[in-house]
């Protein structure tokens, strides 16, 4: 996430932001949905980045109709499935999968920190990008289509986990202690805004509430999709890490970046079963 933000609007900063606020932050910034920023500041920055499941949950929801809709009148699991990609990319404007681009652009650039934050900037996808988006559709494609024919159900809870692992893998880099790698976009923005209890907090709650959204497809099911949920968080982390070495911290492309490994190792972990 980047260029619609490197200019917020000027904005009171008491000690602490509203649900509302941060619920306007979360959705203003990470989805296309109407959701008038009310505030831009760090408080509203650390409840907003801790409501992000709920984005994801909203997004993986949306995203679920059109598929199960498709697998119900026999269009088939890949069709569903691509629809399914499809939702996510447009209600973020793409602007995940462009994070995710030119973080890998960056990353694979072999340049100082310095100039690998200007190859990011650039307008333009090179080599590293283009492999890392078709490598990453084709899997999540291939990942839900392996859930939608198994049965709709399956292919909307997928749907649904992958979302909501993807935005919990931006709260959880939010924390504080992880740098911004330059002062301006949404990056500078929310680098560090969200103790570490709260996001441990966070993640702990969604893995309980996606493992319980799936005990009715039994207790393997349940343990399946809590550990997808996991293994989200821990490419994320890896990811993260990464990147914070290379740039010096984190960027509104890196966090498009973590969000899509995320949801594509959630999706994986789905297919495995």
């Amino acid at each position: 996430m980047k260029d619609s933000f490197d200019e917020p609007p000027p904005a009171p900063s008491p000690e602490s932001a509203t649900l509302p606020d941060g619920l306007r932050f979360a959705f203003g910034t990470l989805t296309v949905l109407p959701a008038r920023i009310t505030r831009w500041d760090r408080p509203a920055a650390r409840t907003g980045m801790a409501c992000a499941p709920l984005v994801g949950l909203v997004v993986g929801l949306l995203a679920a109709v059109p598929g199960v809709l498709l697998a119900l009148l026999d269009g088939g699991p890949l069709l569903a499935a691509v629809v399914t990609v499809a939702v996510p990319a447009a209600l973020t404007r793409g602007l995940h999968l462009d994070g995710l681009a030119d973080t890998a652009d960056g990353l694979g650039s072999a340049k100082p920190a310095e100039e690998a934050l200007r190859v990011m900037k650039r307008s333009d996808i090179g080599p590293f990008g283009v492999v890392a988006l078709l490598l990453v559709l084709l899997t999540q494609v291939a990942a839900l289509a392996d859930a939608y024919a198994d049965s709709w159900c399956r292919g909307a809870l997928a749907a649904v986990t992958a979302a909501v692992a993807a935005r919990l893998a931006m709260t959880l880099a939010s924390r504080a202690g992880v740098p911004a790698a330059r002062p301006g976009g949404l990056g500078a923005a929310v680098a560090g805004a969200v103790p570490p209890g709260v996001a441990a907090c966070v993640a702990a709650l969604t893995v309980v509430l996606v493992a319980a959204a799936a005990l009715p497809l039994g207790a393997a099911g349940a343990a399946q999709h809590a550990a997808a949920v996991l293994a989200a968080l821990a490419a994320a982390e890896q990811l993260l890490r990464r990147c914070v070495r290379r740039f010096d911290g984190v960027t509104g492309d890196v966090f498009g970046a973590l969000s899509e490994a995320a949801a594509t190792a959630a999706l994986l972990v789905l297919a495995l079963g």
